[in-house]
Formats: C-alpha cells, sequence, structure tokens
C-alpha cells in the first residue's frame, strides 16, 4: 500500500437510518434494505455498480487520453450482482465493460487492458485492494 502521505484523493461516507451521505454533501440518497422489502431508494447492488462504474470510468479517460484525443467518449458500464452462498454470506459478481467512439479493436484492447491495470480493483490481482473493518468509538461517526 502507498505511503498515507501520497494519497491523492479523500472521501468519507456515512450509512444509517436508511440514509447514506458523503460527509462532502456530494452524494446524499435513500438506501433500501435487502431485508426490507418495503424500503425505498438505492440498493446495495445499485451502489456497487455505480462505485465501479466511477472508479473504471475515472481510469478509462485517462488511459484514453494515451491513446486517443477522444477521452471525452468513453463509456463504462457496470453490472452487479449480489447474491448468498450456503453459508448466507453476501458474494458480488462485477461485470464492467469499456466503450469509446472511433477506436480500433485494437486501440479499444489497449485501453481497457490499461484501464484495469490502473484501477485499484483490477480484475486480475486481487491483491492490489485491501479492506479494514473495525468498530467504531461509541458515539463518533
Amino acid at each position: 500500500m502507498p505511503d498515507p502521505s501520497s494519497w491523492l484523493h479523500e472521501a468519507t461516507a456515512t450509512a444509517e437510518g436508511g440514509h447514506v451521505r458523503t460527509d462532502d454533501g456530494g452524494l446524499s440518497t435513500a438506501l433500501a434494505s435487502p431485508l426490507a422489502a418495503h424500503c425505498t431508494g438505492l440498493r446495495p447492488e445499485q451502489l456497487l455498480a455505480a462505485a465501479f462504474a466511477s472508479c473504471l470510468h475515472h481510469a478509462a479517460v485517462e488511459a484514453a487520453g494515451e491513446i486517443t484525443d477522444e477521452a471525452h467518449t468513453v463509456q463504462v458500464r457496470a453490472e452487479a450482482k449480489l447474491g448468498r452462498d450456503d453459508d448466507g454470506l453476501y458474494r458480488a459478481d462485477v461485470h464492467a465493460s469499456i466503450s469509446s467512439a472511433g477506436l480500433s479493436r485494437e486501440q479499444l484492447a489497449d485501453l481497457v487492458e490499461y484501464a484495469d491495470r490502473l484501477w485499484p480493483f483490477s480484475s486480475g490481482d486481487n491483491s492490489r485492494h485491501r479492506l479494514t473493518v473495525t468498530p467504531a468509538e461509541n458515539g463518533r461517526h
């Protein structure tokens, strides 16, 4: 993992009471619960799809800048599916595709490969990310 002083961007989000929001106010939306059918709002798989699409789009635009001057045409589509294993644990399956107008098949393949390497959640390397979950101190968010 990089030195903590080398991180470029940082964000904090809080989910509680059927709502999720980023501390900077950039996102605030109701959440649906997979355990409560009556809840309305975004479902976990929608948030995963949006997060993966957003992250990969950022990487794909950067990668496209190395290949073409048409980086503004990059489109990323992400599909996220959630399921449960026999032991009750959630599993996720995410598939993303990248397109960009005016590229040859070879250029598009290069763009996809480069973008996938840039992204911290690469399809070929599960060791490039880490999630640490710890208990919060009581009363602190």
